[in-house]
This record gives structure tokens, C-alpha cells and sequence, in this order.
């Protein structure tokens, strides 16, 4: 065995294609606005356990990054971020409110699958008052709308700080 320190490297950072927010502020602005709207009135550990998981099925790197880095920040376990993405053969991890916000959050985000199925929206509607379910829905479909801005620009994550960003 030698006595050199092995190094790791890294594959290289991709670059951004575009400053999409900086070419079209008054959709951003607007963007902005919507996503605050949405998330009044929600459970905050409920909104970012349902950014996350609607980031992990869209494989977008960047919001995955600032969700898990901002539900950290606000107390979230890491073993309940771990286990999100396979919430299914651990539920015991989570309430039956978050459950369902989970699974509407899925059937919602790949409506390919065949929509939302009436079960589904039935259960959240059992968890949420209707106000709330609303906002829920909202939510999920905004963090879908990020996820698109975020992968179709290839924002790059890993440079986020809890706080630094105002959306």
C-alpha cells in the first residue's frame, strides 16, 4: 500500500443553457408569486416532503438540492428525506396526512400514468380540508413548474443555501 494520498476526481459541473429568469423576469415575477400563493396555509413539513418527491420523480438535481437543504434547515430528519423516495415500503416514517400528500403528489406529477385516480384524490380529500386540498394541488403543480424551468436550463445544484434564494 503507498503512502500517497489518493484523490477522487469529480466529473465536471455542466453549465446552465440559459439565465431563463434573467430573459423573462415578468414570468418569473409572476412564477414567483403563484408559488407563495400556493404554499399559504400548508404544513411546511407536508410542502417540502412533496417538493422533494415530486423533484425526485423529475429527476431535477437543482430543486432536489434546495428542497432537502431547506427541509434540513427547518428540522426535517434525514432518515424521513432517505426514505422518500421509497415512502411505499416505509410508511411507517410518516403520518397518513403526509402519505397521502405524497401519493397525490405522484399521481399528479405523472399524469401518464393515467391521471389521478378517484382513490388517490379521495384520500387526500379525507386528510385535507377542501381550502387545503387546494392549496396542496397548487403546490404540487408549481413544484412541477420549477422542475421544468430547472431541468429544461440544467440549473446546476450543489450551490444553494438555505435562505439565499427568495422565491
Amino acid at each position: 500500500m503507498s503512502n500517497e494520498t489518493k484523490t477522487t476526481e469529480l466529473a465536471p459541473e455542466h453549465t446552465p443553457r440559459m439565465q431563463l429568469f434573467k430573459l423573462a423576469p415578468e414570468a418569473y415575477k409572476a412564477a414567483v408569486a403563484l408559488d407563495a400563493a400556493a404554499n399559504k396555509g400548508l404544513d411546511p413539513a407536508i410542502a417540502e416532503l412533496v417538493k422533494i418527491r415530486a423533484s425526485q420523480i423529475n429527476h431535477c438535481a437543482f430543486c432536489l438540492d434546495m428542497h432537502t437543504k431547506d427541509a434540513l434547515a427547518a428540522g426535517e430528519s434525514v432518515e424521513r428525506i432517505i426514505q422518500l423516495s421509497a415512502w411505499e415500503e416505509s410508511k411507517h416514517f410518516y403520518t397518513e396526512k403526509e402519505l397521502a400528500a405524497i401519493e397525490l403528489t405522484e399521481a399528479i406529477t405523472v399524469l401518464t400514468d393515467g391521471f389521478v385516480p378517484d382513490e388517490v384524490y379521495e384520500k387526500a380529500a379525507k386528510h385535507f380540508e377542501e381550502a387545503e386540498l387546494a392549496q396542496l394541488i397548487t403546490a404540487i403543480a408549481m413544484i412541477n413548474m420549477w422542475n421544468r424551468f430547472a431541468v429544461t436550463t440544467r440549473l446546476s445544484p450543489g450551490h444553494y443555501t438555505p435562505g439565499s434564494l427568495k422565491r
